[in-house]
């Protein structure tokens, strides 16, 4: 995956406002608990497996650049997509910075 910078700030910008503002009326529990219904617990499973299968993926093309994936993953399991965007975007700042070596 290969999005322009611009791209990943203008998804994690608006996202992390929404999230400011979730948080700010209902809590980090509060957005847990908005889950317990079966319609909530369609949308965590469905944001799990999603999840998982972007943290494999993560896993993968870090090894294949030879980049620390491991905080990343962290990041994920505490704050969700705020993880993979993270690793977006720092890894095509290491791929801009690393010259000669190719990037798919």
């Amino acid at each position: 995956m290969n999005l322009p910078r611009p791209v990943l700030i203008a998804i994690a910008l608006p996202f992390a406002v929404l999230t400011a503002y979730a948080l700010k009326e209902v809590g980090y529990i509060g957005i847990f608990a908005s889950h317990l219904h079966p319609a909530g617990l369609q949308v965590l499973s469905d944001l799990v497996i999603a999840l998982s299968l972007v943290m494999v993926w993560m896993v993968g093309d870090a090894r294949t650049r030879g980049i620390t994936v491991w905080p990343y993953i962290v990041a994920t399991l505490a704050l969700g997509s705020f993880g993979p965007i993270a690793y977006l975007l720092m890894r095509g700042k290491a791929a801009a910075t690393m010259p000669g070596k190719a990037w798919a």
